[in-house]
């Protein structure tokens, strides 16, 4: 064997205290508890560490028209999807979910249901928060004395969103009201309650995933509001590609289902040419 060139001293040795050293802070306070972090912990010794617990989230589905999944609908009914799909997003997003039963079009009704509600740490209501002649949330909650940090917002879908707090027992508890059609459910928690939900788990502001591709095929949309149309991501690492999913709007849970995406689509863009780069928002 020949050695071409002189070993330098410490050469292919990581010395003790290389990745930290003793008495510093390995894990910082706000970081959220994943496998890494997890490592960490078993590899300096904590078998034990300190954490938030999941925040419980209350869902309410609210509306007439609303059966539970085992039942048949009848006219003019549909099942509760709602319920479920906002579950399974609080629970990707590290929260508890507490599924309440279907509040019925009733002011009192509402009500009691709403106070079971405001016994978690946030409140989710899906439906009831737009301009008919039932949509009773808004002034139910009033009653409640409830401050409304904002009602409405510029994006489609989900522009019906409500948001603000009731004080009960000596704390303040948050609630979202989210519109009823199933993918503006989806999109308004993304935007605005996930983010609340890391709040509440003790974590550190997290970024939206945001992440730029071409479209594979021109589109046009209408103009004036911020719109998240479900797409599918592909391509490669290194040419990464997106195309929309054809829907039927806001109501069309088999096209999400389909989606990994959503292209947002700034309110003053109408026009989109193939191979143009766009902004999506993963799932």
């Amino acid at each position: 064997m020949t050695v071409q060139r002189p070993v330098r001293a410490g050469e292919n040795i990581v010395p003790a205290g290389a990745e930290a050293r003793q008495g510093a802070t390995m894990v910082e306070r706000g970081t959220r508890v994943n496998h890494p972090i997890v490592a960490v912990a078993a590899a300096v010794g904590r078998a034990e560490i300190a954490a938030y617990r999941r925040p419980r989230v209350a869902i309410l589905a609210t509306g007439d028209e609303l059966v539970d999944i085992n039942l048949p609908p009848g006219p003019n009914e549909i099942r509760n999807s709602n319920s479920y799909s906002l579950a399974a997003q609080v629970y990707a997003a590290g929260g508890e979910a507490v599924i309440l039963p279907v509040a019925p079009d009733s002011a009192h009704e509402l009500a009691l249901l709403l106070r079971k509600g405001f016994q978690s740490d946030l409140l989710l209501i899906s439906g009831g928060v737009s301009m008919g002649k039932y949509d009773l949330v808004e002034q139910v909650l009033a009653s409640f004395d409830a401050r409304f940090l904002f009602t409405g917002v510029r994006i489609q879908p989900g522009k019906p969103v409500v948001f603000g707090e009731v004080a009960l027992h000596g704390r303040a508890v948050p609630f979202f009201g989210l519109p009823g059609n199933p993918v503006s459910t989806m999109v308004t928690f993304q935007l605005f309650a996930r983010p609340l939900l890391d709040a509440l788990a003790g974590s550190k502001p997290q970024p939206l995933p945001f992440a730029q591709a071409r479209l594979k095929e021109e589109f046009t949309t209408k103009t004036g509001l911020t719109r998240f149309l479900p797409a599918t991501l592909g391509g490669t690492h290194q040419q990464p590609e997106v195309e929309l999913v054809r829907w039927q709007g806001s109501g069309d849970l088999m096209a999400v289902s389909r989606a990994n995406c959503y292209i947002v689509v700034p309110p003053d863009r109408g026009r989109f040419a193939a191979g143009e780069a766009v902004t999506v928002l993963l799932f």
